[in-house]
């Protein structure tokens, strides 16, 4: 009976669906092959001509702007971020602009993108300029761009007409007593 017992064991057991799974090796292929391309080499075509035969730039007299130069220039950037710089020219147009960089309010981001308020570096950025139209006109143009915004000033820029009467009014509905309405 032990000696069936055993052999009734082994048996079942070799039956038995084994968890055993031996490891997966990849199969290796060679690296492929290919044959070099072959390319046909460029002819290239030399010109009919030879090469001092092309024209040389000129430039035209007849150009109104021709005798406009430029009288003088600056340019100076600081390590701290502000800047200057200017220029004039023959005819009397200038320009100049000036950079600062200072702290402000405002608001930041953080690299979650949460935007949060409070102190930040700007530029306030300041300009003059001069210039005579070709009408003879003469304009003069100054502004400033800070945390107030841009602010242009210039005696040839349209100004926001003032209102002199009033604005008509609708009637309002005012409770009476809670039983209605009285208009005024």
């Amino acid at each position: 009976m032990k000696l069936f017992v055993i052999a009734t064991f082994f048996a079942v057991t070799a039956a038995a669906p084994s968890s055993y799974k031996p490891e997966y090796k990849a199969p290796s292929y060679p690296a492929p092959s290919y044959p070099e391309p072959k390319y046909p080499t460029p002819s290239y075509l030399t010109p009919a001509y030879p090469a001092s035969a092309y024209p040389t730039p000129s430039y035209n007299k007849d150009n109104k702007y021709a005798d406009i130069t430029i009288t003088s220039q600056s340019d100076e950037r600081n390590l701290d971020g502000s800047s200057q710089w200017s220029y004039a020219q023959s005819d009397y147009t200038t320009r100049e602009e000036s950079q600062v960089q200072k702290k402000m309010q405002g608001v930041t981001y953080d690299s979650y993108g949460k935007e949060s308020y409070g102190e930040v570096l700007g530029n306030t950025n300041k300009e003059s300029s001069y210039w005579v139209s070709p009408e003879g006109q003469k304009f003069t143009l100054t502004w400033t761009a800070d945390e107030a915004g841009f602010q242009p000033k210039g005696d040839h820029l349209p100004v926001t007409p003032v209102h002199v009467y009033e604005l008509p009014v609708a009637p309002v509905h005012i409770p009476f007593n809670g039983k209605g309405y009285k208009i005024y």
